[in-house]
């Protein structure tokens, strides 16, 4: 209970941008970057000197973004500053990541630092994606993990023995840890989602948990770093299709500047490069998570570990909804 408390209440971020190493020459994409936490971590990247690309649907929103964002920092140093570019993705359209992906190979040949931030809550009841799937899991899983798989090859091409391993940070919420039914996620549930948009967005952000360990165990030794986070409730846009919800939990919601660093330590922290913390999980302002609850935690494991093999079900799950399109 003291972890979940501490979740809703965090202590003042430990670690800070003046952490960060230079970022010059890295190349990073930030999904869902035109506002709230995405906007914020990707002010800070800019002051570290990073190429960083605003991965969203509106071209519109990410430029003003960066209008913003490059009106408002200030540095000591201009030349430290880095570049700020959009990358077109439509999250809830299968069809359309490859061409994503085309489009940040026009530009770059490695990437850095992979964080999906996006996502969607509670969207009307029978929202779907261009492929009919539930929304929630369409855009805050199944898009991500397609995008994942396809941008393995810039992953790839940015481990050197020389600079610290390329992360890919998955962002999953509170809600998967107080909400999480005792099965895990339920097979059937994916194939025939029930009219519950909160059961629904719950699935979508412990399967991106399920998603993060996953990565690790299948890329680890390949040389890549995942994580999974709970940036923190931050008062964003997030919750604009549950007016009612939102109203109901402001006095528990952050600045998004603060959730950021949450993301910032999960991208940034020497502690989780190591072995023993790949497929980690970090909560506000930037901890490692103290205790996983044992519910949870078998859900998390392999049958040859002791656990269930929720984790591992949701990801070939995944794999299989989007191998047409990869």
């Amino acid at each position: 209970m003291g972890a979940q408390f501490s979740q809703f209440f965090p202590p003042r971020p430990t670690f800070t941008l003046s952490d960060v190493p230079s970022q010059q020459g890295k190349a990073i994409i930030v999904t869902g970057a035109a506002s709230g936490i995405g906007q914020e971590l990707v002010r800070m990247l800019y002051q570290k000197g990073a190429t960083v690309y605003l991965a969203g649907r509106s071209e519109t929103h990410a430029e003003a973004a960066i209008q913003s964002i490059q009106a408002t920092t200030t540095t000591p140093d201009t030349t430290t500053t880095g570049q700020l570019h959009f990358l077109p993705l439509p999250l809830d359209d299968l069809t359309t990541i490859k061409s994503t992906v085309v489009a940040f190979a026009t530009r770059e040949s490695r990437l850095d630092l992979f964080v999906k931030n996006a996502g969607v809550s509670q969207p009307p009841l029978g929202s779907v994606s261009a492929q009919g799937i539930e929304l929630q899991i369409a855009t805050n899983s199944l898009g991500p993990f397609l995008l994942t798989q396809l941008l393995l090859p810039f992953l790839n091409a940015a481990v050197t023995d020389f600079s610290p391993a390329p992360r890919v940070i998955w962002t999953s919420s509170q809600v998967a840890e107080l909400s999480v039914a005792p099965e895990g996620i339920l097979l059937s549930e994916l194939r025939y989602p029930p009219r519950d948009a909160v059961r629904n967005y719950v699935t979508s952000k412990l399967g991106n948990w399920f998603l993060g360990v996953e990565f690790a165990r299948r890329y680890e030794e390949a040389g890549l770093v995942s994580v999974a986070q709970n940036p923190g409730a931050a008062n964003t846009n997030l919750l604009r299709n549950a007016r009612w919800m939102k109203l109901l939990t402001w006095p528990l919601l952050h600045s998004p500047v603060l959730a950021a660093h949450t993301v910032l330590y999960a991208a940034f922290s020497e502690e989780l490069g190591r072995p023993e913390h790949n497929g980690g999980y970090v909560i506000p302002w930037g901890r490692i998570h103290p205790g996983v609850a044992p519910g949870l935690a078998r859900h998390l494991l392999r049958e040859d570990e002791g656990g269930t093999g929720r984790a591992r079900e949701f990801w070939e799950w995944c794999g299989e909804r989007t191998r047409d399109y990869s």
